[in-house]
């Protein structure tokens, strides 16, 4: 099985945070794991950290490096994709991550209940 992290869950595994399950952190510490990180991911941490509504030590590409997170570029079959999707959710960060799952038959790891309740990506509960 090949993860996807959103950003929270990425934010939390990477804080040692107790909200992320100990299984669900189990999991994505597995080695035998291919785990990615969206750059979409990346991208939202940044507009966070620059309106100051997330402040971070470091770098979250080191940090997910370090972890041995794959980092997943967004190509243009992403970007349509994401446009394309019928779902009436404005997040664009969201709907790439879908994209992606969609497009590479990724499992997401998520706490967010808007995703979880998508019927055409395979979902881990974070919490």
């Amino acid at each position: 099985m090949s993860l996807l992290l959103d950003t929270h869950v990425f934010l939390w595994f990477d804080a040692g945070s107790q909200r992320l399950r100990p299984k669900v952190r189990k999991l994505i510490a597995l080695t035998e794991q291919s785990v990615f990180v969206s750059a979409a991911t990346f991208w939202e941490i940044a507009i966070k950290r620059r309106t100051g509504k997330l402040v971070l030590d470091g770098s979250p590409r080191v940090a997910a490096a370090a972890a041995g997170f794959i980092e997943l570029p967004i190509d243009a079959s992403d970007a349509e994709t994401a446009g394309a999707l019928d779902w009436e959710h404005r997040d664009p960060f969201d709907r790439m991550l879908v994209a992606h799952c969609l497009n590479r038959a990724l499992t997401l790891v998520t706490a967010d209940a808007a995703l979880q309740s998508r019927s055409d990506i395979a979902v881990i509960g974070a919490e």
